[in-house]
């Protein structure tokens, strides 16, 4: 292989990998974390990022967790948080605010943070952009 086709693969996977990592700012700065008597939720960390939606090739198959995915429900995937973990998603680029729950996991594309369901992403305003700039809280514990 010609010497100018090394430098060209090198400078290009350089520049990918240099990239990949500019999509995604992550804030899990620790909050504290205390039990109230009266059931307030409890702020755990928050996150910033990129979600997207997902859906048509997979309705009515099971998610992760086993529960069959559907359009209608407010879930999303994650790659980490325990199933049944609820969040509050921000699109940060509308204000549109809503609540959903932990039933998958992924996204698959390392830029992104959050896959949600077709209802989730209709109601922050998602559906055509494909995907937005949102801030996530989570706001209750999975149940163990």
């Amino acid at each position: 292989m010609p010497l100018k086709k090394v430098k060209y693969l090198l400078v290009s996977t350089t520049l990918v990998l240099g990239l990949s990592a500019c999509g995604r700012t992550v804030s899990k700065a620790p909050v504290a974390v205390r039990a109230t008597p009266f059931g307030e939720t409890e702020l755990l960390y928050q996150e910033e990022g990129y979600a997207s939606w997902y859906g048509p090739g997979f309705y009515g198959r099971k998610t992760a967790s086993g529960e069959r995915f559907t359009k209608k429900k407010f879930t999303c995937a994650h790659r980490k948080l325990p199933f049944g973990t609820r969040l509050q998603v921000t699109n940060l680029e509308n204000g549109k605010t809503i609540e959903v729950v932990v039933n998958d996991r992924g996204p698959f594309i390392y830029t992104r943070m959050l896959d949600l369901s077709y209802a989730a992403a209709k109601k922050l305003g998602i559906l055509h952009s494909g995907q937005a700039k949102v801030k996530v809280k989570q706001i209750l514990l999975a149940k163990e």
